[in-house]
């Protein structure tokens, strides 16, 4: 196993990696519940949900572990399944069979483009102070998802946003968390960010902030399999009915684009963190994360559980010290629990894994200093990737603002023969999407 995984030779251990595949986990396991909620108002079945969104991030996850050897774990996006749900499934009254669908058809497309080499060479021509700032951005909008969790964000008709009554309970638990995540990290704690989250679930149950199970369910549904394939009540196969009615592959675009660079951003944010990422900005084994990936979303949408995609919460395992797949095995191993014993999970609240995000949040800040600010055209660019994607909430639009912004100001400084033409063409793309979507 050691050998395989190449454990010590990266540095790591059988330990570190088990306590930083369950940290990952954790920060990640409120796409259990959130994701056959959400899909259960497109009129999927819950338990047909929960068995899809917990076997399908359980099989991909360990896909990426022992095909690419790096700890990057997959699970259904939250916001692509928006788009299914609002957009496709409520918006335009399509039976869900029917999205599910065009989730499969979007990862066709994107292993298509995989194939050719198009995804791994955009992701190459991205400049390195781009590739940072990334990273950074997708640091800051993990602890501002972790702050608004533990309500110590809240909504403000005035202002947007403002800061939360920190005596709820909510709140408190939230700030013990922070307390506990920061005070292991700098005591350098092993598994610090995981003990953060145990501990403040514990001490929560007597606040009423952790939910404690209601109801045991070890059943499993797996009607919602082959979805594409199936007939929708019209009598139509849910496949062809896409092919028949073009409108729907405006939503097949714009999953692509959501897709395409979500993963690209989460990748690089990982590859920093856990070491595969080179000082030019290349990734290691990119071509097979890629690759992996798309067929993510393929396998997503044939079983029913919405587009699975790369998460940016493996920065917290990657932080914890996750350096190879076997991380994703015990990631792997802990979904296949979670098709059981769903309650259980349910109990950890977005209040406990505050902390662990604010801190995976500072340790992806520290990479600001990389990035050249004395250039305008990197910087500028840069800048708006950074606060863009957690204030549009966003990873793909944050990157597009900068995407878009680079070729202006490289255009406009007489430096336009610098861009390379993949930038350019992804950048029209982003413009195209902002305009039509």
């Amino acid at each position: 196993m050691d050998e395989f995984f190449k454990i010590s030779a990266r540095g790591s251990s059988v330990r570190t990696e088990v306590m930083a595949g369950l940290t990952t986990f954790l920060t990640m396991a409120y796409v259990v519940a959130v994701n056959p909620a959400m899909l259960g108002k497109a009129g999927v079945p819950f338990t047909a949900a929960l068995t899809a969104t917990c076997f399908g991030a359980a099989l991909m996850t360990a896909v990426m572990g022992l095909v690419t050897n790096r700890p990057v774990a997959l699970a259904s996006g939250m916001g692509l399944n928006a788009v299914v749900v609002f957009s496709i499934c409520l918006g335009q009254g399509v039976d869900w069979r029917v999205a599910m669908a065009c989730v499969l058809l979007e990862g066709l497309a994107i292993m298509i483009l995989v194939l050719c080499g198009l995804r791994e060479a955009i992701m190459r021509a991205i400049p390195a102070s781009l590739q940072r700032a990334i990273g950074i951005g997708i640091g800051l909008f993990i602890a501002f998802i972790g702050l608004k969790g533990g309500m110590l964000i809240v909504g403000n008709e005035s202002s947007l946003i403002t800061m939360g009554a920190i005596t709820q309970p909510e709140a408190i638990i939230a700030i013990l968390s922070i307390v506990l995540a920061v005070g292991f990290t700098v005591v350098k704690i092993k598994g610090g960010l995981l003990w953060s989250i145990l501990i403040a679930t514990l001490v929560g149950i007597p606040f009423g902030v952790t939910p404690l199970p209601s109801a045991w369910n070890f059943g499993l549904d797996f009607s919602a399999f082959a979805a594409p394939l199936q007939t929708t009540p019209d009598g139509m196969v849910a496949l062809v009915q896409v092919i028949v009615q073009p409108a729907l592959l405006l939503f097949v675009f714009s999953m692509l684009m959501s897709d395409f660079f979500d993963t690209m951003g989460t990748v690089f944010a990982v590859g920093q963190k856990a070491g595969f990422s080179k000082e030019n900005g290349d990734v290691e084994d990119m071509r097979q994360i890629l690759i992996v990936d798309s067929a993510a979303a393929m396998a997503g949408g044939f079983i029913g559980a919405s587009s699975i995609t790369c998460y940016a919460e493996s920065v917290s395992g990657a932080t914890a010290g996750a350096r190879t797949g076997f991380s994703n095995l015990v990631i792997a191993g802990a979904f296949v629990l979670c098709a059981f014993l769903s309650p259980i999970i349910g109990m950890i609240s977005s209040s406990a894994t505050c902390g662990a995000l604010v801190v995976v949040g500072y340790l992806m800040m520290t990479e600001i200093g990389e990035i050249d600010w004395h250039d305008p055209a990197l910087a500028i660019p840069s800048f708006l990737v950074i606060v863009g994607i957690p204030m549009t909430y966003s990873i793909t639009d944050g990157i597009g603002f900068g995407f878009i912004f680079y070729c202006f100001v490289m255009l406009v400084t007489g430096r336009g023969r610098d861009v390379k033409p993949l930038m350019w063409i992804a950048s029209a793309a982003f413009l195209a999407a902002f305009i039509l979507v």
